[in-house]
Formats: structure tokens, C-alpha cells, sequence
């Protein structure tokens, strides 16, 4: 597939990838977990570069999940370090590169020297305008959705809000992604052909994009395919075709 065949005028406003497959690359050439990881970062660059190309105004990743934790300590301290050098080594080129990075998730529980340079990233990149970057790290959608319940559980307690007005709009300004619209396609490479607790709420009306590429593998123009599939497909909301094409 090639960029030229991408219709602009169709192009996904949001746009979000389980990044799935780093450490069956990795195994499959004879390597630790970690070379699959650091050939991610790489992948990462390339569908950054791809989205500002396309005018791809939002771009989520899921970097970590609140299930990663329970993976071996000696991974999970390497991704954090992985993650710290990446933040440090892009921070100039998101600025050159006109990107907003934000953060989704309970970031409470990653390492105090992460999070203090997560809120670095995020205040010196807050007036950038062409893409806005979200990392999904330490991001579970049903812990999401249980914070949502809790805030506006308090709320409802104290008098703020009314049980009677509590509708999608009031749920979607209570998510983490309340800054973002809803996501138009979900990517998630490796073949594996599940949710894993990204999103729930976000993608309802989602399409979906399953690619056999494992994430290190997985180019620009793996990119390209994914949206010209996307643009294939009829998005009707459910109401039917005749009315979406009047």
C-alpha cells in the first residue's frame, strides 16, 4: 500500500495502537526481551513521523499496562529506564516537530523520577498544535472507568452534579482521555486479535485493525494499509446506509 493512495480528505482524527509483539520479535531472531523493546522505540518514531505526514491529529499509544506490573521486575525496571531515556532524547524534536505529549493513566504508581519528567514533557510541549501524543502508561480501561464511577459518585454525594443529568456527556468529561475525541480506528499488532482493556468506552464505535506485523516490524507503510482500510468502511452509527450517504 502507498501514502498516494490514501484519500486526505478521509484521513482519522484519532488514531490508537496496542503496540503488541516486542518480546515474540526478539525471540524469534534469538534476543533478550530488551532488544525487542528498544526496536520498538524505533517503530514508535516511524508511525509518529507517518501520523504528522497523513495530518493525523491524535495519536494513543498503549505503552504500559496496569497488567504489565505483573510481569519480572528485571523487565519492568529496564521499561521504565527505556522510557525515561526516550522522554529525555525526544523532548527536542516533539518541540521541532510542533507535538503535544500527554499521559493517560494512574501514573501515581510509576517511578517518581518518570512522572516528575512525564510533567516536564507535558508542560514544555502543552502549545504544540500538529499532532497530540498520548502514552497510555500504567492505563487499565476498567481501572479508568472505576475512577470515573468514584469522581462522580463524590459528586453526586456533595451536590455538584445531579444523579438525574448524569449522561455520556458527563462520563466523557470525567475520563483520563477527556481532552481527546473519541478513537475513529484501533490498530493492535502481533495477530492477536483482542481489546486488553484498552479504551473500552473510547473505541465503541472504533474500527478495528488486527495486523500479523509484531510491533517492531510494523512500517509507515503498514500505517498506510491500516488507513486505507479504515477508509474502505462504512461508519454508519447505527443508522443505515442510505441515510449516511444522503
Amino acid at each position: 500500500m502507498k501514502k498516494v493512495e490514501i484519500d486526505k480528505n478521509k484521513i482519522p482524527n484519532h488514531v490508537a495502537v496496542i503496540m503488541d509483539g516486542n518480546g515474540r520479535w526478539a525471540k524469534k531472531k534469538g534476543l533478550s526481551r530488551e532488544f525487542g523493546h528498544k526496536a520498538g522505540r524505533k517503530a514508535v518514531k516511524n508511525i509518529i513521523e507517518a501520523c504528522i505526514e497523513l495530518g493525523i491529529k491524535n495519536l494513543t499509544l498503549y505503552a504500559f499496562s496496569t497488567e504489565n506490573w505483573k510481569r519480572p521486575k528485571l523487565e519492568i525496571d529496564f521499561l521504565m529506564e527505556l522510557l525515561l531515556l526516550s522522554l529525555k532524547n525526544e523532548l527536542k524534536n516533539l518541540n521541532k516537530n510542533d507535538i503535544k505529549f500527554t499521559t493517560i493513566g494512574t501514573l501515581e504508581k510509576l517511578p517518581r523520577k518518570i512522572c516528575d519528567y512525564l510533567i516536564k514533557v507535558t508542560n514544555e510541549t502543552k502549545n504544540n498544535k500538529s499532532l497530540t501524543l498520548t502514552l497510555a502508561l500504567s492505563y487499565g480501561a476498567r481501572s479508568e472507568i472505576i475512577d470515573v464511577v468514584k469522581e462522580i459518585s463524590d459528586k453526586v454525594k456533595n451536590n455538584i452534579i445531579s444523579s438525574k443529568k448524569i449522561d455520556e456527556s458527563v462520563i466523557n468529561d470525567h475520563l483520563y482521555t477527556r481532552f481527546l475525541p473519541d478513537v475513529d480506528l484501533l490498530i493492535r499488532t502481533s495477530g492477536e486479535k483482542r481489546i486488553s482493556n484498552f479504551l473500552l468506552w473510547q473505541i465503541a464505535y472504533s474500527e478495528l485493525y488486527f495486523s500479523k506485523k509484531l510491533w517492531p516490524d510494523f512500517k509507515k507503510k503498514d500505517l498506510y494499509k491500516a488507513i486505507i482500510n479504515y477508509q474502505s468502511r462504512e461508519r454508519r452509527f447505527g443508522k443505515i446506509s442510505e441515510q449516511i450517504n444522503n
